[in-house]
């Protein structure tokens, strides 16, 4: 495999953490780093909110100072689009994501998202216009089409490599499947087969195993993982441990470790948010660290009753004691 470089940018990992809405936040980010060195993808940002300085987007797209953030935007219009990037850019922003991947009701009825999909025209007028308008690499993440009939992955990609951007993740569902089914990582292959930049996999990677045999079939630049990273993000180091030297085993986290990731996790939510805000977070955070912990059903619900800093705390310290 060729390195991963992003314009004058190597990547020191193949592993990239996918963009999900409520969830790589700034507290998110800042654990993902502490783990390793991956390229991120913020939440999803509104272009229109961008451009309207709305507050609680640019609070999104703080990029903590790190230098291997993505800001990914979402929006239709080539224009808006083009000003949300340029203002990510004064921001501090050093990479850009198109969203044309999006499986969302609200954001395909926008006609934004993988609903751009179908509109190859005004797919290409967006991409020219975010590449034209920002001297920092742009990427692009897509589906594998607007449906089982209507797959045109392969034209998107094509498209988007001619008008400038730098890499391409493919999520190896359509839009009409959203996340039911397997991802089919074989079809992502064909996408890798048809461009000279780099493609990377995404979809149902949760784990070594996984992320193995996505290469596999789609013969790809690197992974992206998503949901499989919620509630354990040191399954990160194992991914791209085995990427870097092929080794299959997963290391041995200790419990004390685990809890100190979740501490300091919610350490970074209450910094970064408002208290009530902060409070309704931590919670919804905690929930995915129980998976798989022992009385992880019973333990759910007492989260769901915490309404201090002080239980959350608590609670938090208690998550993975045997």
């Amino acid at each position: 495999m060729k390195d991963l470089i992003l314009g004058n940018t190597k990547l020191e990992s193949r592993l990239i953490l996918a963009p999900m809405a409520g969830v790589t936040d700034v507290p998110f980010r800042k654990i993902v780093r502490e783990i390793g060195n991956f390229l991120m993808y913020s939440e999803m940002v509104a272009s229109q909110a961008v451009i309207r300085n709305v507050k609680r987007t640019h609070k999104m797209m703080d990029n903590a100072d790190d230098e291997l953030t993505s800001v990914q935007l979402v929006g239709a219009d080539p224009k808006v689009m083009a000003q949300a990037a340029k203002l990510s850019y004064d921001l501090g922003a050093k990479f850009l994501d198109i969203n044309m991947g999006c499986p969302v009701k609200k954001i395909v009825k926008s006609e934004a998202g993988s609903a751009l999909m179908r509109n190859e025209k005004l797919a290409t007028d967006i991409i020219n216009s975010v590449v034209k308008s920002v001297p920092i690499p742009v990427t692009l993440k897509i589906r594998l089409g607007w449906n089982l009939e209507h797959k045109n992955a392969i034209e998107i990609a094509k498209i988007a490599e001619q008008e400038g951007i730098q890499m391409i993740s493919v999520h190896g569902r359509t839009r009409s499947q959203l996340y039911s089914g397997k991802a089919n990582w074989t079809e992502v292959g064909k996408v890798k087969n048809a461009v000279n930049i780099p493609v990377i996999v995404n979809g149902d990677i949760i784990d070594i195993n996984s992320a193995n045999i996505a290469l596999q079939e789609s013969q790809a630049d690197g992974v992206m993982i998503g949901r499989g990273a919620l509630g354990h993000p040191w399954i990160l180091k194992d991914i791209d441990n085995f990427m870097k030297t092929g080794n299959i085993q997963h290391a041995f986290i200790p419990d004390i470790e685990k809890k100190n990731i979740l501490i300091n996790h919610m350490n970074y939510i209450f910094e970064f948010y408002e208290t009530s805000t902060a409070i309704k977070m931590s919670r919804r955070v905690m929930t995915y660290y129980c998976h798989g912990t022992k009385n992880a059903s019973k333990i759910r619900q007492k989260i769901n009753f915490l309404n201090t800093i002080g239980e959350i705390f608590d609670m938090a310290d208690k998550i993975f004691e045997n």
